[in-house]
């Protein structure tokens, strides 16, 4: 399972829509080393972009990255939050660019880039 839902907001998506900021809470607590990792790497953005190499300390950790930014919903959520665009590479390797920063987003998710960017150490990643 992805998230840990409350009662609460479970039958909140039931009867409807569910606002941004109680999602947001849900994958925060749900996630905390996921939205360490994408508040940290924001927060170190300079020209429009920055990233993180550091692999998670274990597979729970990646295992979190891994479902926030696999879904859709949570990566728009996280995107609209923060104001950028995230991309990922390689399980670990989470970016942020700023919107206006296109250029720079399509050479990081380029198949060059993802090919450029192996490693054997990453090969069970």
């Amino acid at each position: 399972m992805s998230l840990t839902v409350d009662d609460r907001l479970l039958d909140q998506a039931r009867k409807g829509e569910v606002d941004d900021a109680a999602f947001l809470a849900c994958v925060r607590t749900s996630l905390p080393y996921a939205w360490e990792v994408i508040s940290e790497v924001v927060g170190r953005m300079r020209d429009g972009f920055a990233d993180n190499q550091t692999p998670p300390p274990n597979e729970e950790a990646r295992g979190q990255l891994l479902r926030a930014l696999a879904s859709d919903a949570m990566r728009g959520a996280l995107e609209r939050h923060f104001g950028v665009r995230l991309a990922f590479q390689n399980c670990h390797r989470v970016a942020a660019f700023a919107p206006s920063a296109t250029d720079r987003y399509a050479a990081f998710t380029s198949p060059r880039a993802q090919l450029l960017n192996q490693s054997p150490d990453l090969v069970d990643c």
